[in-house]
């Protein structure tokens, strides 16, 4: 808090001076070497072309919601432009702090995928789960990697028969993996998440329930981090993550028979989380029409290209050459569904990692305990 203190007191220091219209003034939340790209690669031939100064800053998606009121409240914006976790866009939002962009949403190329467009914000910076699997193990058995939650039940049936262990990893260990693991198969299912109890959860629950016999008791630790090594040290045959594990499972283990693809199926649909980054404008920027054609050069298939090629992060645009492994996530994006921007996300989490806890690991009724939560979340609403 000290140091939020620190930089909110600097930048409203410099507000004092006469505004220039010339510098624009973004805040994003990168590591060092995404910085270094950022500043040396990506940001001078914007500055070059459009005659201006770009100043970034670091300021963490848990800050930047108390950062913005903060400037808001004393009428002193010192931002132009931010990139924001889409978990931590709800209460900027309900509170007022950041433009509607919906009118310039004709600007966006036409290359960049439909449903990563959100309204209040531009698409910049997607992430998305994809599906890992050991090939050699698939074909040592005979199997293809499942297309939809009957094959995956299959394949976890032969692996635990043949192995006498599980070897599908479920991201179990609770928080934010294992809702967004549950958030994707609801929706696959047709179901409203928040519902708790529609026939789409229903039916999520009842299989996990009848899946889980089958899968690993690593499943019980998994998480973002640790799946990576179960995956690569082949305790698991198959598990879905974010696309940074390639690089950890090729790199830091040497594992070239792990591969990936986009995943499976529901009931009604395939669809994938859309994670990542979005850019705003905050309300009272100084230099909106700056920071608009900032978020469109950040749009470009040049820069695009860059975002790829020197950070490995999957691109907005479906028209761009990717390495191998991401056409799994270019595949993924093309069924990636945006979470709800809600105020009470919080509840949601907690109510939705006990109904699993209950349903799928204890084994309870399902819908009796699917109505109980559906319950708990319409009270807090």
């Amino acid at each position: 808090m000290r140091l939020l203190f620190l930089l909110l007191l600097s930048l409203l220091l410099t507000s004092c001076s006469a505004p220039k219209t010339n510098v624009l003034k973004v805040s994003m939340s990168l590591s060092d070497s995404e910085w270094k790209i950022m500043r040396q690669v990506v940001i001078p031939p914007f500055e070059k072309e459009n005659n201006c100064k770009i100043e970034t800053m670091q300021i963490e998606a848990g800050d930047l919601p108390q950062m913005l009121q903060a400037m808001s409240s004393a009428d002193r914006m010192e931002l132009d432009l931010f990139a924001q976790d889409n978990m931590n866009l709800a209460q900027l939002v309900d509170k007022g702090l950041v433009e509607d962009l919906s009118q310039y949403k004709k600007d966006i190329p036409k290359a960049v995928q439909n449903n990563l467009i959100d309204k209040h914000f531009m698409p910049y910076r997607p992430n998305v789960q994809i599906v890992y699997y050991n090939k050699d193990v698939f074909k040592k058995y005979g199997l293809k990697p499942p297309k939809n939650w009957d094959e995956l039940l299959k394949v976890a049936k032969i692996f635990k028969e043949k192995e006498g262990v599980g070897r599908i990893l479920l991201k179990a260990w609770g928080g934010g993996p294992t809702v967004t693991q549950l958030y994707e198969f609801i929706v696959s299912a047709g179901g409203d998440p928040f519902s708790f109890n529609d026939q789409g959860c229903v039916k999520t629950f009842t299989f996990l329930q009848k899946l889980w016999p089958y899968v690993s008791r690593d499943s019980l630790k998994a998480k973002w981090n640790t799946s990576n090594d179960y995956i690569a040290r082949e305790s698991v045959y198959l598990m879905q993550n974010w696309p940074f594990g390639i690089n950890i499972i090729n790199n830091k283990y040497k594992k070239k028979n792990i591969v990936t693809y986009s995943g499976f199926s529901g009931p009604k649909r395939e669809a994938h989380v859309i994670g990542g980054e979005v850019l705003g404008i905050p309300k009272g920027s100084k230099n909106k029409k700056l920071a608009l054609r900032f978020i469109k050069y950040l749009q470009s298939k040049e820069v695009q290209e860059k975002f790829v090629k020197e950070l490995s992060w999957p691109s907005i645009r479906s028209d761009i050459r990717v390495p191998l492994h991401f056409e799994s996530v270019k595949n993924a994006l093309k069924y990636g569904i945006f979470r709800k921007h809600v105020s009470n996300w919080a509840d949601f989490d907690r109510y939705m990692n006990e109904a699993f806890i209950r349903i799928v690991i204890r084994g309870e009724p399902v819908k009796k305990t699917l109505d109980y939560y559906s319950n708990r979340i319409n009270n807090v609403q």
